[in-house]
């Protein structure tokens, strides 16, 4: 599908993407897993780019979960070797795409040479104006949460809170996601069914389109088709559709 083809005026501020299959691409193509990463980039900078040739504002990636901690010490290893030299190759591209690299997740548990290298991408393109790329990265959705409870928690017991003040907009900005809006549409590629651990406070009214395509076979007309997809769709928010048509 041709960019030319959306709908300019209902393009989603805010797409979030799991993007899943690497490791089944790699065994397809009689690969290790850790290959299958490595292409999995390729598929990053293609919807990158098209997200902003759509005018998307904001591009969630859910990169690395809590739960990948879990897998094999050489693959997680193999990963953050690989997220690192992506940061160091892809920042100059950014910049000359006008994009800004934004990060959530428990951060802190990343190698030092992640974070210091992640630091210096989200640093250099600070100042850009277009495109929010925003990486989740150690990231779960019940992580964020329990997090947020213990801030509120905290500032409770110190008297900047009572309980009445606790309300859906003020958990929203103890997330690692606040001041970005929630998306409008979730992607998931792989053909799995299920949302593992993602967003899970913010997707409460996301649209959902999944794809048998493994991550390193989506493309940038891949995301376009999934736009023309979420614009075909009637969003109610809990009204009738006469409501939404009137």
């Amino acid at each position: 599908m041709v960019i030319d083809e959306l709908k300019k005026n209902y393009i989603p501020h805010h797409v979030a993407v799991i993007m899943d299959g690497n490791g089944r691409w790699a065994e397809l193509h009689g690969n290790d897993r850790i290959f299958g990463h490595r292409q999995g980039v390729d598929a990053v900078r293609s919807v990158v780019e098209g997200a902003g040739e759509a005018g998307i504002e904001y591009l969630t990636l859910y990169a690395f979960s809590t739960e990948n901690w879990d897998r094999p010490k050489e693959e997680v290893n193999a990963l953050m070797s690989l997220l690192v030299n992506a940061i160091i190759q892809e920042t100059k591209n950014l910049n000359e795409k006008n994009v800004k690299m934004l990060a959530i997740g428990d951060l802190a548990s990343l190698p030092d040479d992640v974070q210091s290298k992640l630091d210096e991408a989200i640093q250099s393109t600070s100042s850009n104006t277009g495109l929010n790329l925003v990486l989740a990265l150690s990231y779960s959705g019940r992580w964020e949460l329990v997090e947020a409870v213990k801030k509120i928690v905290r500032e409770t017991k110190n008297g900047e809170l009572t309980e009445n003040q606790i309300t859906e907009c003020l958990i929203s900005n103890h997330l690692s996601t606040a001041g970005i809006p929630d998306p409008e549409l979730l992607i998931r590629t792989s053909g799995e069914y299920r949302i593992s651990n993602f967003l899970l406070w913010q997707i409460a009214y996301s649209e959902f389109y999944f794809t048998p395509l493994l991550w390193p076979d989506f493309r940038k007309e891949n995301l376009f088709e999934a736009i023309a997809d979420f614009q075909c769709r009637e969003r109610r928010f809990g009204k009738t559709s006469e409501q939404i048509r009137s």
